[in-house]
Parts: C-alpha cells; structure tokens; sequence
C-alpha cells in the first residue's frame, strides 16, 4: 500500500510540472502580456507550491525587479552586480550571508549568461521530512527560465517594433528634410549665375542647410548654414531656420536687418541650447556686386578666374542664436571682376582628414577650382577624389555644398 501510495504522488506531481509547462507554454504561443505571464508564473509558486514570497531580478538593458511578492521594498535595491554575479547554482541562503527573508537563490542563464535570479523565501513546510519546494527546485528553475526568457523575447520583439517604428519616422523625415533642400534642376542657371549644390546628412536627418532664391529679375540670394549638433533635434530647427529665412528674405531687405531678425527666431526656438552658423549673400547680376554676411561659418572661398586670386570670406560676426543679440554685424560688398567661382561648404567637408592625418581645410576646394572649368564639375570631380559618401573613412558629420559661377 505504501509503495502505491507513494507511485500516486509521483503521478500527481508528474502531472503537476507537466500541467504548469503546458499552461506556461501555451500563454507564450497564444502572445500573452508579460503582467498575464508573471501572474500564472507566480500563482504556480505561491499557489501550488506554497511559497509564501518570491523577488525576481531580470537583465535586460540594467538589472531591474521583475516581480516582487511578499518581500520588503528594499530588497528591490539590492546592487546585482556586485552581490549576484557569483550565484551560478541553486543556493541555500544561510543567516549570515545577509540576505534578510531569503531561503534560496535561483540563478536564470541563457547562452551562460544570467539573465535572472529568483529569490524564494517564507517556504512552507510539511510535518515531516523537507518541504516540498526542496524536492522541486530543478523544475523552479526550469519553468523559471522558460518565463524569463519569454519575456525577455517580449521585450526584444516590442523594441524591434519601436525602432523599425522610428526608423519609418526618420525615413519620412529625411524625405520631408530632403525637400527643404533645393533640387540643382531648379537653381539658377543663366549667363550671369549658375548656381549647384551637393547634400549628403551622416544620418537620416542632419542639421546642413543650404538655399538659392531668385528675389528678383537682377537678384539672387543663396545661403548655407550648419546647425550644432546632429540628428532630429538639429534638423527640427533648420527646418524652422529655413521657414524663417524663406518668410524674411526678399531683394531688398537689408541683410543686417535679416540676420538680427534670424538670430531672435533662433534664440526663441532654440533655448539657448543650440546656434546655428550661417552664410548669407545676395548677388545682382546688373551690378555685379556680390553682397554677404558670414556668422561665424566656415569662411567661402572665391576664385577670379581672370587674376587666379583666391579669396576666403571670414567671419563677420558670431553665429545664429549664440547671444540673445548680436552687438555687431558687418556686411560686405565685392564687385565681381570677370568670370568668378564661389564656394560654400559645412565642417564636415573640412574636417575631413588629409593623407598627413590633419584637416583638408579649404586645400582640397582651391586645388580643384583653379581652373576655367565650371565650379560644378570641379565640385563634382573634388567629391569624387575624396570619396563621399561611399569610401572616406573619415566622413563623420553631414556634408554640403553650395557653388555659383558669377559673372
């Protein structure tokens, strides 16, 4: 009778652990939420096992609770790293390993590494002989992994979601972006003015900007601007930047006036948290005067075809939305002289590194322009040399360009 009593229990505790697998495993496939999980997890514990407290510690990005049943809050804080680590097999808790209310601690790998920990305390025990948790331990760390890791699935899959989500948002935006950009197709191209540009953002979105406008029937503006910093935030604020400029510049604006009235729009918008550098000219091919204010942006290059002098445009004053206002702004007038290129251009085309290891600068502009060839097809040829965007290795931020032959 005792042998048969005791092949009876074997029986129901065999159909218990195969009960609770299938339960488990079942909820998984059906994709149940993580708090459904934890819930028929704990109840198998605490319910059909007698477990009267249960703490989970699970990794995902950081150690974090993952279930705290019965035990103090401040167990929640226990530093993983340093006191966890070592566990690497079921272990009895004695007193004076100072863990207060713990009995065992039940580490969780996967592909061996910890991906868990269980704490189990406040065991119930039976008249006679262990407790029954005792006899169960391998099946609690068994159904215990098989949890862990599908809610560790559960959260991998949400996240891939989220950035396959934002990964669509930063496509539209580049889109949305790359419209803020001017095609070459619809620059200015006449015996006076040609005007190309060339625009490649490190990421999705960046924070370049450049911009030709035709203000009249003898004036055209161009510009180019870089903001600080790079990504979504960067490229919200050109976009505002660019609105800006559209909405203000016309032919006879004076351009102190317009970049006093950027430098409010930026303050405004930008909190003081970003500035942006910027070049802004205005040319009339009647004239022949090129006019131009550079904020603080890398200094444009201009290259007299007749004379071979190479200019470069310095700064004049400090960049958009660097100070509440700006105590000075100096414009400039050149009389264009003969056939004349201009080139403007972001850091990251002068960052880039030389075969000496240090900044091209504008060396790379200069030994490609002096020449009569069209600017566009030295700009062209220059890109090339350089390998953007396909084989420089040093190619680290957003790259633009801006070239108008005048005449």
């Amino acid at each position: 009778m005792e042998d048969k009593k005791v092949s009876n229990d074997r029986v129901k505790i065999l159909k218990f652990k195969l009960e609770s697998l299938l339960d488990i495993t079942l909820s998984i496939n059906a994709n149940l939420p993580t708090d459904v999980l934890l819930s028929k997890y704990e109840s198998i514990l605490r319910e059909k096992l007698g477990i009267g407290k249960i703490l989970i510690f699970k990794r995902s990005a950081t150690w974090e609770c993952l279930l705290n049943g019965g035990f103090p809050k401040q167990m929640e804080k226990i530093d993983i790293e340093s006191r966890l680590l070592g566990f690497d097999d079921i272990t009895y808790i004695s007193a004076d390993m100072d863990f207060e209310g713990v009995d065992i601690i039940v580490p969780v790998f996967n592909n061996s590494v910890h991906l868990a920990f269980l704490f189990i305390g406040d065991i119930e025990e039976e008249g006679e002989g262990m407790s029954p948790v005792l006899k169960h331990l391998n099946f609690i760390q068994t159904i215990s992994s098989i949890i862990i890791v599908a809610i560790e699935n559960i959260r991998l899959h949400k996240e891939s979601l989220r950035q396959e989500a934002m990964k669509k948002e930063l496509e539209l935006a580049a889109k949305m972006q790359q419209m803020l950009i001017p095609d070459n197709t619809h620059m200015p191209k006449n015996p006076d003015i040609i005007v190309n540009g060339f625009y490649f953002p490190h990421y999705e979105v960046g924070g370049d900007y450049y911009d030709c406008v035709k203000l009249s029937e003898t004036r055209t503006g161009f510009c180019i601007a870089d903001v600080s910093g790079k990504g979504i935030s960067a490229a919200i604020l050109m976009s505002n930047f660019q609105a800006s400029l559209r909405a203000l510049l016309t032919s006879d604006i004076d351009l102190e006036r317009l970049v006093h009235k950027l430098n409010s729009v930026v303050v405004s918008n930008a909190a003081g948290e970003k500035f942006i550098t910027f070049f802004i000219a205005r040319y009339d091919n009647k004239t022949k005067v090129l006019e131009y204010i550079n904020a603080a942006h890398n200094p444009p290059v201009l290259y007299n075809d007749k004379s071979g002098d190479v200019v470069h445009i310095p700064a004049s004053c400090v960049g958009i939305g660097m100070l509440d206002e700006i105590p000075v702004v100096k414009k400039t007038e050149v009389y264009i002289k003969g056939y004349t290129k201009i080139v403007c251009y972001t850091d990251g085309l002068s960052e880039l590194k030389g075969d000496d290891g240090l900044d091209i600068g504008t060396k790379e502009i200069i030994k490609h322009i002096s020449n009569h060839e069209p600017v566009k097809d030295n700009i062209q040829e220059m890109i090339k040399h350089l390998g953007i965007p396909d084989t420089n290795p040093y190619l680290f931020d957003d790259v633009s360009i801006i070239v108008a032959d005048l005449r």
